[in-house]
């Protein structure tokens, strides 16, 4: 089997300081985390930014762009994936629900892809979800998605496409027929999310299954899904994803104490079913990424 990527989502939109006091917030913290993860084993990093005062999920450049930049003052070789999810939030308002309420992020799609196009990372996230997320919804309409892939192909950063239902990956293919993204495609299941993707492996299987040929693929689950799907992903031939972004234990009621436990826990696994982990130019490799 070809070599596995780890990626590691260090610090996510949702998972909240209140949840836990070892969330990575200032930029500082991420780049830190990231560069702990790497040490541990994760070939990749997703990155988020948040409000250095308040912990909040921000979409400053100046935040992607420190992180950045205390990244590759010491590892250049680690695979950067910044995210584009924020900013497709809708709250609708309880006496109109037309009219937006607090919590909405909802913005220009052009607005959620303006660090990629300064900051030009190895890789870029691109949901394709419109779906019921908690108590808001999720909008990622056809032609949004359009308009950030061009950005995105046109800085020249890989696309990854996240799909949290079977229907993102329909409109996936729909996008490669038409040429706006290009095949077979780089896809990360997202199994977990409430109203989204189980985690059972018979849904895994039949993903995996519906993929263009010779796509690649990783998958990961939210909470108490984590490490099962670092299993079954691995089993079934994929890459994999860890991170505070996703889940903040190690166990049950055991909170982890920093990312690179969880990527530690994840390479265990891994390599207790007889695989082994792909290094940052490895990974670089089997993505088609040039090197740094």
């Amino acid at each position: 089997m070809t070599k596995t990527i780890l990626t590691c989502a260090v610090t996510g939109n949702l998972t909240k300081p209140e949840m836990t006091p070892y969330l990575p917030i200032t930029p500082k913290q991420i780049a830190d985390s990231c560069l702990g993860a790497a040490d541990a084993g994760a070939a990749v990093v997703h990155i988020h930014v948040r409000d250095p005062l308040t912990g909040k999920p921000s979409m400053e450049l100046d935040h992607y762009a420190e992180v950045m930049h205390l990244i590759k003052s010491q590892n250049k070789e680690l695979v950067i994936n910044l995210t584009t999810g924020p900013g497709g939030r809708f709250v609708p308002s309880e006496d109109d629900p037309k009219v937006f309420a607090p919590g909405t992020t909802l913005c220009h799609p052009l607005k959620r892809v303006e660090h990629i196009v300064k900051l030009k990372p190895d890789i870029s996230t691109l949901d394709l979800n419109t779906m019921n997320s908690g108590p808001d919804v999720v909008i990622n309409t056809p032609n949004n998605v359009k308009k950030m892939a061009k950005v995105i192909r046109d800085a020249g950063v890989l696309p990854e496409i996240e799909i949290f239902d079977t229907g993102d990956l329909n409109l996936a293919k729909d996008l490669i027929k038409e040429g706006v993204l290009e095949g077979p495609g780089l896809y990360t299941f997202v199994m977990g999310v409430k109203y989204g993707l189980n985690t059972d492996p018979a849904t895994l299987l039949y993903l995996r299954d519906q993929l263009p040929h010779g796509a690649k693929w990783a998958a990961f689950g939210i909470a108490k899904a984590e490490f099962p799907i670092v299993a079954q992903a691995w089993l079934y031939g994929g890459h994999v994803r860890v991170g505070m972004e996703d889940n903040i234990y190690l166990e049950k009621g055991v909170l982890c104490e920093s990312n690179a436990q969880l990527v530690e826990r994840a390479h265990r696994i891994i390599k207790d079913l007889g695989g082994e982990l792909a290094s940052p130019n490895e990974a670089r490799g089997i993505l088609g990424l040039s090197n740094p």
